[in-house]
């Protein structure tokens, strides 16, 4: 009995060993795996990030748009139909315009489109070959055949990379004015000021080349011009420049500076044109955007209709609304407007406005958009898609990048209605001539 004990205690004894180590030898087991998955995980985590880093810094940064990546060269399988809305004599005008300002150039100046340049010479060739066609009143079917064998066509990159652009309108507005000052007529339309200086900054280094300024000099220096607020509230032009007209409402001289020409009838019926001079070099602000982020008119209602109508309601806003934008235009009298940036007539329809530094001025464009269909009540009751050729021909201060165009409409109630409505996305492109080299 008493070895049969003894060897039980023993068992017991030995047994409480053996549990103890293997507590023991758990214990650094869990704590050598938790160590190396601590460590593992550490690395599993050290390696996720400096992957992202790779990744991302690998990752080629969104390119600001330059004439070199504005458009690409497409093959003739995704040519657009090329069928026309308009006639073929506004076409025939829009060109010959544009042919006058390339006539005045040097011969060599380069035209960049995407990755391909032409000259003025090769430029005047291809719209003059395209002018001598459309001469012959080609049907369309016939017009597409002429171009896929004789142009190249470009396409916008536009605003998301696949040649979506956002069309807007302007037009020539008419305004009731008067020579003579009055309580009726009482908003000036401004020309240049005399103390308007305009500084190019790459006289002073080449790393500004292109670069300019319109200041102007105070206290002997050069300090940056008034803005809208300081030339409206404080009458600091009074005797610094020569009022044009004098309007009866203020609005109107606002909206005439957006549009950047436009004309001014009399109290005798006389009527004459005003255009843009210059600026006073103050960044452009939408008032538009400044009444949506203020829910005072929903984005889908937004246009310079009911901008018009808003102020009209709330003439005590007038001022705070209209002096958001800092940007003050200039004008001169212009007998043969309205005149665009290439200081070429515009035509009705056919003159867009792009932006000047990467598209090709005076070049021979194709725009896809839609146009209002409207009643006679002058309210618009559809939009229908169209297309068209267009020649650049302009600029504007709000039309930035390769996702923006803005077209002409000429004057009159119609494009009143369709400048201050438009805001369709399209498409754009631009031909020219192949060359036979």
């Amino acid at each position: 009995m008493e070895k049969a004990a003894h060897i039980k205690e023993f068992q017991v004894k030995n047994k409480n060993i053996l549990e103890s180590k293997l507590f023991q030898i758990r214990g650094k087991l869990k704590r050598t795996m938790i160590k190396k998955f601590n460590s593992s995980y550490l690395i599993f985590v050290s390696f996720t990030i400096i992957v992202t880093l790779l990744v991302y810094s690998c990752k080629p940064m969104v390119k600001p748009p330059t004439r070199e990546n504005a458009m690409e060269r497409i093959s003739s399988w995704s040519y657009p139909d090329f069928i026309d809305d308009m006639t073929y004599n506004d076409l025939e005008q829009s060109i010959i315009q544009s042919l006058s300002y390339l006539n005045k150039i040097p011969a060599d100046r380069q035209f960049i489109f995407g990755e391909d340049q032409y000259d003025a010479e090769h430029m005047i060739k291809s719209l003059q070959h395209f002018l001598d066609y459309i001469q012959t009143r080609p049907s369309f079917q016939d017009l597409k055949e002429f171009i896929r064998s004789n142009y190249r066509i470009y396409r916008s990159v536009g605003r998301n990379g696949k040649g979506e652009v956002l069309y807007t309108g302007y037009y020539e507005p008419l305004l009731n004015g008067s020579l003579v000052r009055s309580e009726q007529y009482r908003y000036p339309i401004y020309t240049r000021p005399w103390d308007l200086i305009t500084i190019d900054l790459s006289l002073f280094h080449e790393k500004f080349k292109g670069e300019k300024i319109i200041a102007r000099y105070s206290d002997q220096t050069v300090v940056p011009y008034y803005d809208r607020s300081e030339i409206e509230a404080d009458d600091v032009l009074e005797d610094k420049a020569e009022v044009l007209a004098w309007a009866e409402d203020p609005v109107d001289v606002f909206f005439l500076q957006i549009q950047g020409s436009g004309k001014v009838q009399l109290e005798n019926g006389d009527v004459f044109n005003v255009h843009y001079q210059t600026t006073n070099g103050k960044p452009y602000r939408s008032i538009g955007k400044l009444l949506i982020d203020a829910e005072k008119i929903s984005a889908t209602d937004m246009s310079m209709q009911k901008i018009r109508e808003y102020l009209h309601n709330h003439p005590d806003e007038i001022d705070t609304v209209l002096n958001y934008n800092p940007s003050y235009v200039f004008f001169i009298i212009e007998p043969n407007g309205p005149l665009g940036y290439i200081n070429v007539k515009l035509t009705a329809g056919r003159s867009i406005a792009l932006d000047r530094r990467i598209f090709p001025p005076a070049a021979l464009a194709f725009i896809e958009t839609e146009k209002p269909l409207v009643d006679d009540a002058g309210k618009i009751h559809s939009w229908q898609r169209f297309s068209r050729f267009a020649l650049n021909q302009d600029t504007g201060g709000a039309i930035r990048g390769p996702g923006r165009a803005d077209l002409f409409w000429g004057n009159g109630s119609y494009a009143e209605i369709a400048a201050g409505h438009l805001k369709h996305t399209g498409k754009l492109y631009f031909l020219v001539l192949k060359s036979t080299s």
